[in-house]
């Protein structure tokens, strides 16, 4: 048993909770998970984990080991990335973004970031849900929201900013809303997240945030068919910009209420906390840190903080 592989077996399995989800990710037969880390507790003499049929847990003395297992890792890559900092960035690189902002504004560009980094191979998922980054094996995620206090680290790239918009023939039907109060009488196209929690509608006004809580009769979970109601006219929408902007351009979209923008909303980078960032992660957020410096429909801000970002509608 080679202990140091041994070492990274058993802290995927702490980290993930499952001998399953450790070997998918390693790459390895689950029996083999399994194997090494009953070697593992055979050579310690002691349990490192207690099994059950639902979840996998530490033991007092596998928390203990799993503390030391970190700082041993974390040396040995430090000693290896000091090593190939003269090499050019290499490996898979997993990444996460919602689906609209990454089919829209990231893609269309991606072939610039191979042709920067060939040697990196790229999986891209794109989803408006959360992911888990140590469980779901993600290197890193874009994320809209304000960022709330967490393990991971966030780098903060720009800001999304929406629009309250309807179509022609839902104002015709229903009026045009001069104020906020008036929105108590209209009807919206709600988003909601895969809790079922609904979107408020957000504005500031002078300065000071405003939620409202709009009624409707259909609500969905996705950007594209968010968009696409409130062009059929089903109700009022909040979009972002980059995704209104065509529809504004054309008239299939009218902006409501323009002197009351909704609240800006964060975009950041966000990916594990680590002593020593690989080589691929810290090239692909200063990458895309780049993009969106150069987009039009946010300001760029490169403010670096901790937190993870809460989801947004995009």
């Amino acid at each position: 048993m080679d202990r140091l592989d041994a070492m990274r077996v058993f802290t995927k399995v702490v980290e993930t909770k499952s001998f399953t989800r450790a070997a998918d990710m390693l790459d390895l037969p689950r029996a083999s998970v399994s194997i090494t880390i009953q070697q593992l507790e055979a050579l310690l003499k002691v349990r490192l984990l207690q099994r059950t049929t639902r979840k996998v847990s530490l033991t007092p003395d596998g928390a203990t080991y799993y503390a030391s297992c970190l700082r041993v890792l974390a040396d040995i890559e430090a000693i290896e990335s000091a090593l190939s900092e003269r090499k050019a960035p290499q490996g898979r690189l997993r990444v996460d973004m919602p689906g609209a902002l990454g089919r829209m504004v990231v893609m269309p560009r991606i072939r610039e970031f191979h042709a920067r980094y060939p040697d990196i191979e790229l999986m891209v998922g794109f989803g408006d849900k959360p992911v888990d980054l140590i469980q779901d094996g993600v290197d890193c995620v874009i994320r809209i929201g304000f960022l709330q206090d967490s393990g991971l680290v966030a780098r903060r790239v720009g800001m999304r900013q929406s629009v309250t918009v309807a179509s022609p023939h839902y104002l015709q039907r229903y009026g045009t809303p001069q104020s906020i109060e008036d929105l108590e009488h209209h009807i919206a196209v709600n988003y909601f997240w895969g809790n079922g929690r609904m979107m408020d509608f957000t504005f500031d006004v002078g300065g000071l945030h405003t939620k409202v809580k709009m009624q409707g009769y259909i609500a969905v979970n996705d950007a594209v068919a968010y968009l696409e109601s409130g062009l059929a006219g089903m109700g009022i929408i909040q979009a972002a910009q980059f995704l209104a902007l065509p529809h504004l351009q054309s008239g299939a979209l009218v902006e409501i209420l323009p002197a009351m923008k909704p609240v800006a909303m964060p975009i950041s980078v966000v990916y594990p906390h680590s002593r020593h960032l690989s080589q691929a992660v810290r090239v692909f957020v200063d990458w895309i840190g780049e993009l969106f410096a150069e987009q039009t429909p946010w300001p760029a801000a490169a403010t670096a903080g901790h937190g993870t970002a809460g989801d947004q509608a995009l």
